[in-house]
């Protein structure tokens, strides 16, 4: 029984870069999520475009995160 190395470091990088993407999305996510307001009250300023895209954008990058997260699971466990 052998190793194939080749194989081995293909996996290793492959789970690098998505474990990489995952926290660049995240760390995006927070970035947005603050930037729209989320994180403290602002009562002179009135929700406008600006901060509701960076709601979406901030959603969508934590729905990315959890994307990721569940398809690993699913790989993991057996159905």
């Amino acid at each position: 029984m052998g190793i194939d190395w080749g194989t081995l470091a293909g996996v290793f990088g492959v789970s690098l870069g998505i474990t990489m993407v995952v926290v660049v999305m995240f760390s995006l996510g927070l970035a947005a999520w603050a930037r729209a307001g989320h994180g403290e009250p602002a009562p002179d300023n009135s929700p406008g475009r600006h901060q509701k895209v960076a709601s979406v954008a901030a959603v969508l990058c934590f729905a990315s995160c959890l994307a990721v997260a569940a398809f690993g699971i699913d790989l993991i466990v057996p159905a």
